[in-house]
């Protein structure tokens, strides 16, 4: 606590009647902003790490990168604190108690209740679905969903939505099954375009698209960090066809897509 308490202290100095003008005109609304901006630059360096430690390559830099955006993100939510604070309304070290007693609830096979017998799970998978089991039990929420919020991004709220639908057994039974739905999508996309339904094929390109981020996630990995990874490489391959472009004096507007073809592939076979 004395390390979240030292932030907090920071920004009541910083808010204080001698401190920063601009801090102190700082609101919650304010705060959302910034709590979002640093939560996606913390995401982005947890990424960096993640590809370094891939290809097998020293991650020291991207650590501390990490580092440092998840000191600025603990620095907003000391700021949140701080707000609540000055409202009457939270307590730095009630917040703490309190994520760390519902931790401890929910994993009872770490944690048995007193008298009690920790329940048995084999692997993640069935931690998740007693995790999500035991949610409802306790009436948390009307829905099984509404713990997803509306305003995460669209491929990362797919993953999370079926995640949780899984927990209870709503689900593919394997990876092939929802290659199998992906071909079904796939062919129905097909109809709708050759109709000349617009409307109705961006549908099917949604329904697609769900489908898709359900397939990376019966193979065991999160479609948000999957696209993430896809998109880094597409930067850093077309990266190395605008170099090859500018080694030879060319603009990318000025060749044909032969060529920026030819220097894709390169690019690709030179990784």
């Amino acid at each position: 606590m004395a390390d979240i308490g030292k932030l907090v202290d920071l920004v009541a100095r910083l808010r204080a009647p001698d401190g920063c003008p601009w801090d102190r005109e700082q609101g919650l609304a304010d705060l959302r902003a910034y709590l979002l901006e640093e939560s996606h630059e913390a995401a982005a360096a947890l990424d960096r790490v993640v590809a370094a430690q891939t290809a097998g390559e020293a991650a020291g830099g991207a650590w501390s990168d990490l580092a440092g955006e998840l000191g600025d993100l603990l620095f907003q939510v000391a700021f949140v604190l701080r707000l609540g604070a000055e409202a009457g309304q939270l307590d730095a070290a009630a917040v703490v108690d309190r994520v760390h007693a519902k931790m401890v609830e929910r994993h009872p096979h770490v944690f048995p209740p007193a008298g009690g017998e920790a329940p048995k799970h084999d692997d993640a998978a069935a931690v998740a679905a007693a995790w999500e089991r035991g949610k409802l039990a306790r009436g948390e929420s009307a829905s099984l969903l509404a713990g997803v919020p509306a305003s995460l991004p669209s491929l990362l709220a797919a993953y999370r939505l079926t995640q949780k639908a899984a927990g209870v057994g709503f689900d593919w039974p394997e990876a092939s099954a929802v290659l199998d739905k992906v071909e079904e999508e796939v062919a129905e996309l097909r109809a709708e375009m050759a109709a000349g339904r617009d409307a109705a094929a961006v549908a099917e390109a949604g329904d697609l698209l769900f489908t898709v981020a359900n397939l990376v996630r019966k193979l065991g990995a999160d479609p948000e960090a999957a696209l993430a990874a896809t998109n880094a490489r597409f930067r850093r391959r077309f990266g190395a066809v605008e170099a090859a472009l500018a080694a030879q004096g060319k603009r990318l507007e000025e060749v044909r897509l032969g060529e920026l073809d030819r220097l894709w592939e390169q690019a690709k076979s030179e990784e």
